[in-house]
Parts: C-alpha cells; sequence; structure tokens
C-alpha cells in the first residue's frame, strides 16, 4: 500500500512538472513573437531597412517566423524534442553554443552566491535569535537593514570605485582575464565584487525572516514547558526551535532562486560579466526568438523544479504536512 501511494505521489508531482513545464513554453513563445519590433534586424541588422516585400518574405521563410505562431510552436516543440533548438538571430551560432560559453559563469556567480546566502542568512538569523534584543541583535538589526535598502548597481559602481578605481587592488569586470579562463585563483579575484554585492543584497532580508520565525518558536508552549523541565537554552533552540524552523526555510530559500537570479543579472550587466543576464537582455532587445526561448525555459524549469523540490522536502521533514497529503490522496480514492 506504502509502496502504491508513493508510485501516485511522485507520479503525480511529475505530471504537474511537466504541465507546468508546457505551460511556460506556450506562454513564453506567443508572448515573445506577440511583441512589437522586427526580428529580422536582429539577423540582418541594417540590411532589413533595404529589403524589398519579396525579400523580406524570403527572409521570414528562411528563418521560419513566415507560418502562424500556433504551427512555429508545433514545430518548435518537435524540434526541441530531438534536442534542436535552433539558430541565435544575433550571433548566427545554435543557441546551445552560445549559452554553453557564457552559462558557467553564470552559475558559480549565482550558484556560489546562492548558497553564502543559504549559510549566511541561517547563521545570522540563529546568532541574531540567540542574543535577542542585546546589542549585537541591535546592531546588526540596522545594518542588515541598511545593506539590504541600497540599489544593487549603485552598490556596484561604489565597490568598483572603492576596490578597483581607488585602490586597484581587484578588477572592475569580467570574469578573468585575457587568456586565464582555466586560471581557478584569477577566477575567483574576479568573483569577488559581483559575489559580494549578490550575498549582501539577500543577506540579510532572509536572515531577518529567520531570526523572526525562530523567535516565534522560542515563544511557543512547547518551549516553556522544556525550560521547566531544565533543558538547557542551546539544546532548545538548536534541537527543536531550528528544526521545526527549517521546513519553512527551504520554502523560502526555494522561493529565493528567482530573486537571487534577477539580482545575478544586474551584478553581471553593470561588471560586464559575461553571462547569461546579459545574454537574456541582448535576446530580448534583438527579438532573438529562439535564444530568448531557451533562456526563459531555463530559468523557468530551474524554480518550477526548486520549489517542487522544497515541498517534497518539507512534507517529509513535517509530519503535519505528509497527513494532509494523505488525507487528499485518499479523498481522491474515495470520490
Amino acid at each position: 500500500m506504502r509502496k502504491h501511494n508513493r508510485i501516485f505521489y511522485y507520479g503525480k508531482k511529475s505530471l504537474i512538472f511537466l504541465l507546468s513545464v508546457l505551460v511556460l513554453s506556450l506562454v513564453v513563445f506567443y508572448v515573445a513573437r506577440l511583441a512589437p519590433g522586427d526580428p529580422l534586424v536582429s539577423y540582418y541588422g541594417d540590411r532589413t531597412e533595404k529589403m524589398s516585400p519579396q525579400e523580406r518574405e524570403w527572409a521570414m521563410e528562411k528563418l521560419g517566423l513566415n507560418e502562424p505562431i500556433h504551427v512555429q510552436y508545433v514545430k518548435w516543440i518537435e524540434n526541441a524534442f530531438h534536442g534542436e533548438f535552433g539558430i541565435s538571430f544575433k550571433y548566427k551560432q545554435d543557441v546551445v553554443e552560445v549559452i554553453s560559453g557564457r552559462i558557467v559563469n553564470t552559475l558559480l556567480l549565482g550558484g556560489i552566491g546562492f548558497l553564502c546566502i543559504f549559510v549566511g542568512s541561517l547563521l545570522l538569523g540563529v546568532f541574531c535569535a540567540w542574543h535577542e534584543e542585546r546589542l549585537t541583535d541591535r546592531v546588526l538589526c540596522r545594518l542588515g537593514t541598511i545593506s539590504s535598502c541600497i540599489p544593487e548597481f549603485w552598490l556596484s559602481l561604489v565597490l568598483i570605485l572603492i576596490f578597483a578605481v581607488t585602490f586597484r587592488i581587484l578588477p572592475s569586470s569580467g570574469a578573468y582575464s585575457t587568456g586565464k579562463a582555466e586560471d581557478v585563483g584569477d577566477r575567483i579575484i574576479h568573483l569577488i565584487l559581483p559575489l559580494t554585492v549578490v550575498t549582501l543584497e539577500h543577506l540579510w532580508y532572509y536572515a531577518y525572516m529567520i531570526r523572526n520565525k525562530i523567535l516565534e518558536e522560542v515563544r511557543a508552549d512547547y518551549v516553556l514547558l522544556a525550560k521547566s523541565k531544565g533543558l538547557p537554552k542551546r539544546s532548545i533552540l538548536f534541537k527543536h526551535c531550528l528544526r521545526n524552523v527549517m521546513p519553512a526555510y527551504l520554502s523560502i530559500m526555494a522561493i529565493a532562486v528567482p530573486h537571487v537570479l534577477g539580482g545575478t543579472f544586474v551584478v553581471e550587466s553593470v561588471f560586464s560579466y559575461p553571462g547569461i543576464g546579459a545574454l537574456s537582455y541582448e535576446s530580448a532587445r534583438y527579438h532573438d526568438y529562439n535564444l530568448l526561448m531557451i533562456l526563459c525555459m531555463m530559468s523557468g524549469i530551474l524554480v518550477i523544479f526548486c520549489n517542487m523540490l522544497s515541498q517534497i522536502i518539507n512534507e517529509h521533514i513535517d509530519p503535519r504536512m505528509k497527513a494532509s497529503e494523505v488525507t487528499e490522496t485518499s479523498e481522491v480514492k474515495a470520490v
């Protein structure tokens, strides 16, 4: 019986995931093509203005843009299942090749940044909850509030001015120096400033959430009971309060993925960091449909996957959520 429920549970999750991705692809495809602008400018540049009607029709047919949108979408889906996502109008290359040259840089910046935010927010939130209303807690709360209110682009420019222009100890742009793509140390140096901005902009926002949630748990009845039994404060905080807060924290951090990713795109633009953030902006600006499609799908799939993964983890950690899922399954079977 348990095996059957498990198959039903994961089968339902998989179906929801696939339907979500399908709806996402449909929305992105239609919105991109209905947006105002001429996609031929991306491929042919200034020559588009000199094209005759016959030449424009031939160019549209060459790029597969002369057919109705629903026909274009069906063809795109069929090609996507075979691993073919078309060419970039702007770069005249397969979109996979264009993205592969930049995605590693974004994964490094965004991945390390997200890890720093995840761990740092948890530690900072626990530390502030432990020292509630003391001087350290009050100082950190004020500093965190100030840092989270500073715009990313402004903080980036200030750090460039201080560390790259004034002291000249850190690079102001790029992912690595010329000819040093394989140099790990050089990449780390180029990551310091953009990674600092990504982390500082989001760190306190989630640390404050974890602090408040822990303090809510500290004031719960079971904590008073544990204190009356003589359990030490450290044991209560880490073995009970933090454990009860973790499911909510995982959900918050799953939702944080697009938030952090969006901030990474802004930082990439300011630091001229060759990632998919600048690529996304260019694809939307120049109506590079195939490139825009795959970039939006990658971001959307990441968000959907992280949210569903967080929900699954929560249901395994929190018995109440798991019991709710079992109840829903029983009701469906009864009907």
